[in-house]
């Protein structure tokens, strides 16, 4: 059974106690390390420690040993990749400097190895490269190179393991929707979970739709168009954890009816994909993590 190693390091010009703090900030709501959006949260059923269970997307972990501002290891559990660990350590390198580094290794069957290689590692180096481009620019307040680079393999891997758009119903603080029409012939709702990062403001999804826009609230925008055979009206809401996308329609005539009996067919296949497309252009254009979560850099003295 072939066992993978797998390692990243970075140098940073910055204390090794400052660079531990962010450490230890792994899976908190205001992780400054995880490349979230774009990459899938670290998150932990309890405080990051010894004991504690969880992963980032589809893989699984416990920690299994921690110190405080210098070491964190994560031993594989049932995610079905192989048993092993990763880890992330910080080492002191005198005054202002320091070590920052990501071992992964993992002993797997044949056939999982060739499936990482090809598939897995090239996500796996970018996520981790951006964790120590997080590192160095909540310890410095810049990064001081240019960010990691996303390369196609990885970026595919992201587009087809993206989290997809589930059926809900209307959500009943939509009142702008439900102030629409009174008895509406149609109504469906689209929700997708808000990652760390991601934006609060409704406006910022307004690229959805290209609708005029009918009402907006401080957690909803409507937009909508009204036609002499049906009236078509599309809700953004967006709460502490999701986005939905409801729409309603009310239909006037025998011609409305007969082509929405067509277009329903296509609704929600179209609504789906709309939301989703926006919910991955949105986590692209976020800051990054430790952008976010910088703490600003104390002038010099004197």
């Amino acid at each position: 059974m072939p066992t993978l190693r797998n390692v990243h390091e970075r140098i940073v010009q910055a204390p090794a106690e400052t660079v531990g703090a962010l450490v230890d900030r792994l899976s908190a709501p205001d992780d400054p390390l995880f490349p979230t959006p774009v990459w899938p949260a670290m998150v932990l059923d309890r405080p990051l420690g010894v004991g504690a269970d969880g992963g980032h997307g589809r893989i699984r972990y416990r920690v299994t040993a921690y110190e405080p501002g210098r070491s964190v290891r994560f031993d594989t559990t049932e995610d079905g990749l192989g048993t092993g660990y990763h880890r992330l350590d910080v080492e002191p390198l005198g005054p202002g400097r320091c070590r920052i580094s990501h071992v992964l290794e993992v002993s797997m069957s044949v056939g999982k190895f060739a499936f990482f290689k090809t598939a897995i590692e090239p996500v796996h180096d970018t996520m981790v490269e951006e964790i120590l481009d997080n590192a160095e620019r909540a310890a410095l307040g810049i990064l001081p190179h240019p960010p990691a680079r996303r390369p196609r393999r990885a970026l595919l891997v992201n587009r087809l393991l993206w989290v997809r758009a589930t059926g809900s119903p209307v959500p009943a603080n939509a009142r702008l929707l439900h102030g629409a029409f009174e008895r509406p012939d149609f109504t469906d709702a689209w929700s997708m979970p808000l990652a760390p990062g991601m934006p609060r403001d409704p406006r910022a999804w307004r690229h959805v739709l290209p609708f005029t826009e009918r009402g907006a609230e401080d957690h909803e925008l409507m937009l909508g168009e009204d036609a002499p055979h049906l009236d078509f009206r599309a809700s953004i809401l967006v709460d502490d954890d999701s986005v939905t996308l409801a729409t309603a329609v009310r239909l006037h005539t025998p011609r409305g009816r007969l082509y929405f009996a067509v277009a329903r067919r296509f609704h929600p296949y179209m609504a789906r994909r709309a939301l989703r497309r926006a919910h991955r252009r949105v986590a692209f254009a976020a800051r990054p993590s430790g952008e976010r979560n910088a703490r600003p850099t104390p002038p010099p003295l004197g």
